[in-house]
């Protein structure tokens, strides 16, 4: 989950397209619950369905600027609040962007998050007969690995976990939502997995490119993609219109080597050794001058970009924002620390 200031007075740089303007049909009987709503993605998501559909939203922060029509239940999700919830609501969608991903936090504390509370989500889904459930996974949890294509596609094996112990309950996660597809049809389930999410977000990978001097790896300058914070935000209520189900890969309007978005977003790239490298990484995350684990350091190696194909036939999703744009807001996130 992560936090961020939201409202954006400026517009994109490219022209919508066909599937920029999403008007969505005046709201249908029940409401869309929201979980993780307080978080920058979740705030976004809340101001573009609101205006439409009733909005439940449930995070164990409070949600500061909340819009008067939107409900919102502060607690956590592994309470027998949440099964309340659904027991007094008539809830048609559930939105599940309650993930964490701060890699500060324990072991213990992610899986107890990311895994105990979506179970018990799930089995509340189940048990009310929910009949939409989207869930916002990543295209990390297929992992850098060499021996990757160009693109992966969704059928590709997400081995993300293997050099990253933080990415394991996140590829469960993943796991779960498509088990919970596979045995619960009369559910329409999509997983979506974007990219790396840049604009005024606060994760790895946007942290990484607000470095004024981030490290970069000698030998190494992998293509990257990237995806503009709105543009999830877009695919996401696509992915609510009916009958939409299965598994779809988001992906930003092109690729670009990291050395190229380093400077693009203003930094200055360290170019180190390998093992150099690890410590220099390993050092600025103690001293928390950093957010950027050494265990992603093969994002810095490896390719790991996806296909977007079947979100573009099935979804009609077209990414609008430019890579130049999404950088730009990302370094404005940087000017207001």
């Amino acid at each position: 989950m992560t936090r961020g200031v939201f409202g954006d007075p400026n517009p994109p740089d490219q022209k919508p397209s066909r599937t920029s303007g999403i008007r969505p049909k005046p709201a249908t009987e029940g409401a869309v619950l929201v979980t993780g709503i307080c978080g920058r993605l979740g705030r976004l998501l809340a101001r573009e369905l609101h205006r439409s559909d009733s909005v439940v939203g449930v995070d164990r922060r409070p949600f500061t600027g909340r819009p008067k029509d939107i409900v919102h239940h502060q607690v956590d999700m592994r309470r027998k609040k949440m099964k309340d919830i659904f027991r007094g609501r008539n809830i048609r969608a559930v939105i599940h962007l309650g993930a964490l991903h701060d890699p500060r936090r324990s072991d213990r504390d992610r899986h107890a998050w990311n895994i105990v509370a979506f179970q018990k989500l799930l089995e509340y889904m189940a048990q009310y007969e929910v009949p939409k459930l989207v869930v916002l996974s990543g295209a990390n949890v297929y992992g850098p690995q060499a021996s990757n294509p160009q693109f992966l596609t969704e059928d590709a094996p997400l081995l993300g976990a293997q050099h990253f112990g933080g990415m394991r309950d996140l590829v469960e996660l993943d796991m779960l939502a498509q088990s919970f597809f596979w045995k619960h049809p009369s559910t329409d389930t999509v997983i979506l997995r974007p990219c790396h999410i840049v604009g005024r977000v606060r994760n790895a990978a946007s942290n990484y490119l607000r470095l004024e001097r981030p490290v970069m790896i000698m030998g190494f300058d992998p293509m990257m993609q990237l995806v503009h914070e709105k543009d999830v935000v877009r695919a996401i209520q696509l992915a609510l219109r009916p009958e939409v189900r299965g598994i779809f890969n988001i992906r930003g309007p092109g690729e670009m080597p990291i050395s190229h978005l380093v400077r693009k977003a203003g930094g200055r790239p360290r170019v180190l050794p390998s093992p150099l490298a690890r410590v220099a990484v390993d050092q600025l995350w103690r001293l928390r001058l950093s957010s950027f684990p050494s265990q992603e350091l093969d994002h810095l190696r490896y390719v790991c970009m996806v296909d977007d194909s079947r979100a573009r036939e099935e979804l009609g999703y077209e990414p609008i924002y430019s890579i130049d744009r999404a950088l730009r807001d990302l370094r404005r996130v940087r000017y207001l620390l």
